[in-house]
């Protein structure tokens, strides 16, 4: 079965379900686990089936992710501290999540975006104008990671071995894998600058990650 136009597939389940898509991968972005790769792997793999549209997809979840971050990063900016260092269960945990974060975020600088919950970029006082840039970065990529090798993977799993099906399963690896390649790079060429003058604190590495 062949793509659908936009307009078919919002026909055959409505736009409701791009909405499904953008508030799932908001409340990924925003802290929820494992729930945005997921709805956007199985949006992927219904668009690889004619039953939506893959640009749509792709579109919406990169907009969710954006303000999913943005969300994560202004509840963390307000009270990411008092929610993580709270009395309670798992405490220690919380607490040990926060000095990961400052450590990672010491050796990684602004990268650390890629890796780290959005509510730990707000925590640490992350600037918000590199924050929301970098954050769009990550989104990005994950979803042009995770989406197009879904759609590839659905469309071949379904006998579709041609070009286009190979290309996005083959793309949406790559995306990966070039982003992966460069945040290594621009890690070891951060810790090379500075590497002259001495470890930069912490404190300072969070408010105004390099």
């Amino acid at each position: 079965m062949q793509p659908m136009a936009a307009g078919d597939a919002t026909s055959a389940y409505g736009a409701w379900v791009y909405l499904v898509i953008f508030a799932a991968t908001t409340a990924g972005y925003a802290g929820v686990p494992a729930v945005g790769a997921t709805v956007i792997g199985l949006g992927a793999v219904l668009a690889s089936q004619g039953e939506l549209n893959i640009a749509a997809v792709l579109v919406v979840a990169v907009i969710g992710c954006e303000a999913g971050g943005i969300i994560g990063y202004r509840v963390g900016d307000r009270w990411g501290r008092r929610l993580l260092e709270h009395a309670g269960p798992a405490l220690k945990w919380r607490q040990q999540a926060v000095v990961k974060g400052e450590h990672i975020y010491a050796r990684w600088g602004r990268a650390a975006v890629f890796v780290t919950p959005s509510l730990v970029s707000g925590t640490l006082k992350m600037n918000f104008r590199q924050f929301v840039f970098w954050n769009f970065l990550a989104g990005a990529a994950f979803v042009l990671s995770v989406g197009p090798a879904a759609y590839g993977a659905g469309r071949v799993s379904a006998g579709h071995h041609d070009v286009l099906s190979l290309g996005m399963l083959a793309g949406g690896i790559a995306v990966a894998a070039v982003c992966a390649a460069l945040i290594v790079r621009y890690r070891h060429r951060r810790r090379a600058r500075s590497a002259p003058s001495g470890a930069t604190a912490v404190a300072g590495s969070s408010r105004d990650p390099r």
